[in-house]
Parts: C-alpha cells; sequence; structure tokens
C-alpha cells in the first residue's frame, strides 16, 4: 500500500473517486503518469492505490490484460461531478484515447468517475455512483486500499464488505 493510503472516514464525503484502467500500451506507465496528472485536478494531495493486474470484464475476446488503479482527489473548488467528468474526459484524449468503435475496446487509459463526494446523479452523461463499481473486483480491491470504509451512496455496505461478498470471476493481482 502506498504513503498516500488510508482514507479517514470523515474525508469521504470530500472526496471524488477515480478508477484508472489500461490495456494498451505501456499500462504501468500511463496510469502512473495519469495519477500526476490527476494531482493537477485536486486541490490537496491524492489518495493512491497500488496498481493492479486484473483480467478483462466484458471485453472482446482475446483484449489484454489491464493495469487498474483507484485514486481518490479533493475537488477543487466550485468543482461539479459534470465538470471533474468533463476533465477526465479531455485527460482521455490527451493519452491517445479515440472514440469507441467497439463497447470495451482496448484503450490507453480510461477513467471512471465512481462516486464524488455523497453526490448521485442519474443523466444520460452521468450515473453517480458507478452504477457497476459495487460489483467489480478490479474497482473495489484498489479502493479498499485507500477507503475500505467508504459506504458509496445508494449502498448499505462498506467497500470492504462489498468486495467481501462479491463472486468475481476476475483474477486481480498487486503489481
Amino acid at each position: 500500500m502506498s504513503a498516500e493510503c488510508g482514507v479517514r472516514s470523515a474525508e469521504f464525503s470530500n472526496l471524488a473517486f477515480i478508477a484508472l484502467g489500461s490495456n494498451l500500451g505501456d499500462s504501468r506507465q500511463i496510469i502512473l503518469q495519469a495519477f500526476e496528472r490527476l494531482q493537477e485536478l485536486s486541490a490537496g494531495p491524492i489518495h493512491k492505490s497500488s496498481l493492479w493486474q486484473t483480467t478483462p470484464v466484458d471485453c472482446p475476446p482475446g483484449s489484454p490484460r489491464f493495469v487498474n488503479a483507484v485514486a481518490g482527489l479533493v475537488p477543487l473548488p466550485g468543482e461539479s461531478p459534470e465538470s471533474l467528468l468533463k476533465k477526465l474526459r479531455e485527460l482521455e484524449k490527451e493519452f491517445g484515447r479515440q472514440p469507441k468503435s467497439i463497447v470495451n475496446e482496448p484503450r490507453p487509459l480510461d477513467l471512471d468517475l465512481i462516486s464524488f463526494g455523497n453526490e448521485t446523479r442519474n443523466t444520460l452523461e452521468l450515473i453517480l455512483p458507478h452504477p457497476r463499481a459495487h460489483l467489480r473486483q478490479f474497482v473495489l480491491q484498489p479502493l479498499r486500499e485507500i477507503s475500505p470504509e467508504l459506504i458509496l451512496p445508494g449502498q448499505e455496505k462498506t467497500v470492504l464488505e462489498l468486495l467481501a461478498a462479491l463472486a468475481a470471476d476476475e483474477t486481480v493481482t498487486r503489481l
């Protein structure tokens, strides 16, 4: 676990959690560089999970393994979930992400807004918390490192409890 880990429960309501993934190019380096760029979007030091190698979930056959991680950041003053999502999409493009031609195709960088404090959304552009985060080991395992006691809006169990109850076929290995 990195030095940035260990978010206390009082901090949860102030953080936005972003899941990072890459399975195209030098994925490990891409995630490390993305952490640096996410720091620029935070009003304080970001909380970073370890890097995890994971099997692709709901991806085209033959897709390469992913490197995944989670970051927790303090949104900048005046930031909304929608404005942060826009910045995340721009960051994906900077790292070479192209418009999707196939659902869940390999990509150099995927940034998913998992939660934004206690905010909830259900629009065409944004659903908060992320609708599948609580079902994905590749999100919950790194999220457990930095906020095991987090309860995502709409959930009753902590991240730690969700992970323990998950019956996933995924292979998730810390790098």
